[in-house]
């Protein structure tokens, strides 16, 4: 991640983006469209060692032709980093160096609860919820995020329009 306005900036605008749920146990993944337009949740993954998961990440960048990494980072209500956000941050360390791709962290508050309700909401039981719930909030994450680019792109191509209309208008007088 660079140090600049736009902590996003590193991952591309255009291409498919992986997104990840990291917990010790199970790895939410998700994905989304190369138009990064719909994320989808792909699978739950259980870490094993660095060479496996190493192994396991870039065949997932290779088959899905993933361009950036977006990680859901572990944000108490207060706003403020835990010991959890710490190792979040390490694992994106890890996989930036494994695969090359540039990848950001995304506040993951609220991610489980709202994944928890929808598989509630689709008369699941526990087990089964249990077994989807992680991918499901890697889903939320990325769709989250792939909004608020779309958001935040719009509100600037907006901004420059007008822009663009005063100084067209400046000229003119």
């Amino acid at each position: 991640m660079n140090n600049t306005s736009d902590p996003h900036a590193d991952v591309p605008i255009y291409g498919a983006l992986l997104g990840i749920d990291y917990g010790t146990v199970r790895i939410g993944i998700a994905i989304s469209t190369p138009d990064q337009v719909i994320a989808s949740p792909l699978e739950i993954y259980h870490p094993h060692n660095d060479d496996q998961d190493a192994r396991y990440y870039k065949q997932v960048i290779e088959d899905y032709r993933i361009k950036g990494i977006v990680i859901g980072l572990p944000i108490h209500l207060s706003g403020h980093e835990s010991q959890m956000s710490q190792e979040v941050r390490e694992f994106g360390k890890w996989l930036g160096e494994v695969t090359g791709l540039p990848y950001t962290f995304c506040d993951e508050r609220f991610t489980s609860s709202v994944a928890e309700d929808h598989l509630i909401g689709i008369d699941m039981t526990r087990q089964q919820r249990k077994k989807r719930l992680d991918m499901i909030a890697a889903q939320i994450l990325l769709q989250a995020f792939v909004d608020c680019r779309k958001k935040q792109q719009t509100e600037r191509d907006y901004q420059a329009s007008i822009d663009n209309d005063d100084s067209l208008n400046d000229e003119e007088e």
